[in-house]
């Protein structure tokens, strides 16, 4: 089984790589102009996102089997969850067009969760309903209080479940169809991930199928929470928020940065977005050659990666911080890695970092970030 997901995986990381390396050398070749350079940046942001989207299911696979995921509960109004979610899905669902139903019941009172991960629940189930349809097909989603729970039920008039399946179907790294001519992508981790949330948050899930082209259905069970309305929230999760176009970048003027990645084309991407806002960047590939030019830089911030040879980014930031040169242990430093689990974050906080920051990181947060570190170092 893990041999077959493995495979998979490689399969669908190639395919927006494909992509993004496609685009990006007709852009770069000047092949692709005007509109058309348009349509390439938007395929190259669409393709870099869904590679995101692969790597945190992965994650949340790995934190959910290590008991690492944490849920920050608080009151939560279902309906504004749902409309943030079928707002993302509605684009995939008109280029189809599978027709989008919602039912609301009224009196549906809020439940005590996550909104992050519910949006998740409800994003996950409405993605995997629109990509299981076919053209002109029909999904619904529907909420209703049901005694002291809400039912929030997903169904579509897809390609259905066969009943063998049905038992296996929120299995990890199941999947229906995982055959070289199967005709949808997929980790078959989103139904997993659907029913480990739903399950942390108290409630169940469960799925049901005539069979084959008869459609299928997905009811999840949260027990309601008696709260004022007013105290919900409508946070979006991440993956269903829209992608913001970069404005513009500013704030470092005068700040000088020392940046330490053994990546060539992470250290040249984080020059480009650092300069863009202002500031002077001193790029290092190797961390002992960082180490060694430090103090005659006398940097504002520190950048670094964590994961680099012979000397990581954890010896790197130890290292600052017991230098006998007291400017220099006072730097302040943020990690940029693609260690990207809580444990990761503790680590590099646990070394001497100020700030964890993911990767891939957006470039306003990035810069966000940088600001706050050196407003810290001039308040000491």
């Amino acid at each position: 089984m893990k041999d077959e997901f493995l495979a998979v995986l490689s399969h669908e990381l190639r395919t927006p790589l494909n992509a993004i390396s496609g685009y990006a050398q007709l852009l770069r070749g000047g092949v692709l102009t005007g509109e058309k350079a348009e349509e390439g940046f938007d395929a190259l942001e669409r393709n870099a996102r869904a590679l995101a989207q692969i790597v945190e299911d992965v994650l949340d696979v790995s934190r959910i089997v290590s008991g690492q995921l944490r849920l920050d509960v608080q009151p939560v109004e279902l309906p504004a969850v749902i409309e943030n979610a079928i707002a993302t899905v509605r684009p995939a669902a008109d280029a189809k067009g599978v027709r989008l139903q919602v039912v609301i019941d009224p009196v549906a009172a809020p439940v005590a969760g996550d909104p992050t991960r519910l949006q998740q629940v409800v994003w996950n189930l409405l993605s995997n309903a629109v990509k299981f349809t076919p053209r002109h097909g029909r999904v619904q989603v529907r909420l209703q209080r049901v005694n002291s729970h809400v039912e929030l039920t997903v169904s579509d008039s897809g390609v259905g479940i066969a009943a063998d399946f049905l038992p296996y179907v929120f299995e990890r790294f199941r999947q229906a169809d995982s055959s070289l001519t199967r005709k949808t992508g997929g980790l078959g981790l989103g139904l997993a991930i659907v029913r480990h949330l739903t399950e942390m948050h108290g409630g169940t899930v469960e799925a049901s199928s005539a069979g084959k082209d008869q459609g299928s259905t997905f009811a999840v069970h949260l027990p309601v929470m008696i709260v004022h309305k007013a105290d919900a929230t409508s946070r979006q999760h991440p993956r269903t928020e829209p992608l913001a176009r970069l404005k513009g970048l500013s704030g470092l003027g005068g700040v000088k940065i020392v940046a330490v990645d053994d990546e060539p084309d992470a250290l040249g991407l984080l020059r480009v977005v650092l300069e863009a806002a202002g500031a002077d960047v001193h790029t290092f590939g190797d961390p002992a050659e960082a180490l060694a030019r430090i103090a005659a830089l006398d940097p504002d911030v520190l950048v670094a990666d964590i994961g680099m040879p012979e000397i990581d980014g954890h010896e790197f930031i130890r290292r600052v911080r017991s230098s006998p040169d007291p400017a220099v242990r006072a730097i302040p430093a943020a990690a940029l890695t693609a260690f990207a689990r809580a444990q990761d974050r503790t680590n590099a906080l646990l070394a001497g970092f100020e700030m964890h920051l993911a990767k891939p990181v957006d470039p306003g947060e990035l810069v966000a970030s940088v600001v706050t570190l050196v407003r810290r170092r001039r308040l000491l």
